[in-house]
């Protein structure tokens, strides 16, 4: 059988991976700051991460969520060490894409409303509802396009005002700092007032949190540094290191009933043991703040760097644009000098999205890396 062709791959093959490097089936050694898609947080097999998964696995892996699975709680107990919004309530899936889906269908459930505001350059993820709300014409099947959403420009509160007089919307769905879209970030003013308007209009609220949050900013969630408290919150990728997990965190107004939500493999045994390794190491290794010292180093070495017109994100969530296409750039990073990095829907753009365990001397490396391949070009 062959595989569905639908990923254009380089022809590398990864064998095995250690903190922040990965190596092929040649044991050729790549500096990883691209994390699969900001996926791998504490590090490719940290020791921590693989025992707790590995003694997980020898006592029970899986059962559905018709029994008691204490894990589950004590996920939702070490979320609310973390997370500014303690009220909130856990629901676990598997991805991204199923934790927005599920906030948008329960934003629905809640105010019987059924438009959604999304923003241009946004990325929700894949499925029914998300796609829909992923400002992505290529992936949009007719069948998604029944859907009713409302693009506004991202930051353009006149627009956002403006849909809420012409529409009954039903939630407010965003990213705080856009990933695929370009690493844009808006202002604390527009996200206030969307809490505002949401409040107003009776309508939901959601961060999706699923690439910027679980720390990856140097806070937790990358909305607090805005004030703000959505009535939904969507996290995955870091949340697991690898394991695929994702959660929805739900506001205290916002009510529970038998079969409103469900999934088969959500909040498994070992998805709950891969998200309390990351949690633990996270506060063992005090990595929120690795995350911001390690951006700040990152920064002021990137600025001495002329090429490098502008830095957007924050904490290890950075894009570097230069003047000039990086497709060529980002392929010769990966075969001339074994540096993983990634790219957005601005063509200009370089992501930078590495484990939080990156130190001083991977840093320095890939500066070393990027002005010797930026000579060649």
């Amino acid at each position: 059988m062959k595989l569905f062709d639908v990923y254009p791959l380089y022809n590398i093959t990864p064998t095995s991976g250690k903190g922040a490097y990965i190596y092929d089936e040649n044991e050729l050694k790549y500096l990883d700051l691209y994390g699969g898609h900001a996926v791998i947080s504490v590090g490719h097999s940290h020791p921590t991460y693989v025992q707790k998964l590995q003694d997980q696995l020898s006592k029970i892996s899986f059962y559905s969520n018709a029994v008691q699975n204490p894990l589950q709680v004590a996920l939702a107990d070490k979320l609310k060490e973390f997370s500014p919004c303690k009220e909130h309530q856990l629901f676990l899936c598997n991805s991204g894409a199923e934790a927005n889906e599920n906030a948008l269908k329960l934003a629905s459930f809640h105010n019987g409303k059924k438009t959604v505001l999304a923003f241009k350059n946004g990325f929700h993820g894949r499925t029914s509802a998300a796609v829909a709300a992923t400002d992505n014409p290529k992936i949009t099947a007719p069948l998604n396009q029944q859907q009713e959403v409302v693009f506004c420009e991202f930051g353009n509160l006149t627009a956002v005002e403006e849909a809420f007089n012409q529409h009954a919307i039903c939630a407010v769905i965003f990213e705080t700092i856009q990933g695929v879209g370009g690493l844009e970030e808006a202002t604390s003013d527009f996200y206030q007032r969307l809490a505002s308007l949401c409040k107003e209009h009776n309508s939901i609220l959601i961060a999706d949190e699923v690439q910027s949050g679980f720390g990856r900013t140097g806070d937790f969630f990358a909305f607090e540094k805005h004030q703000i408290t959505p009535d939904i919150i969507t996290i995955a990728k870091g949340m697991g290191n690898g394991f695929p997990v994702g959660g929805v965190l739900i506001s205290p107004e916002i009510k529970a009933s038998y079969g409103l939500l469900g999934t088969t493999f959500g909040g498994n045994h070992l998805a709950c043991t891969a998200s309390l390794a990351v949690l633990e190491i996270m506060a063992s290794e005090n990595l929120l703040t690795q995350v911001q010292k390690m951006s700040d180093y990152l920064i002021a070495q990137v600025q001495t760097i002329p090429e490098v017109k502008h830095i957007k994100g924050r904490g290890l969530m950075l894009g570097l644009e230069f003047d000039f296409p990086i497709s060529k750039l980002r392929k010769q990073l990966i075969e001339h000098q074994q540096v993983f990095t990634g790219s957005s829907k601005n063509p200009h753009l370089l992501r930078i999205l590495p484990p939080y365990c990156i130190g001083h001397e991977e840093i320095d490396l890939f500066i070393q890396k990027l002005k010797s391949e930026l000579k060649n070009l």
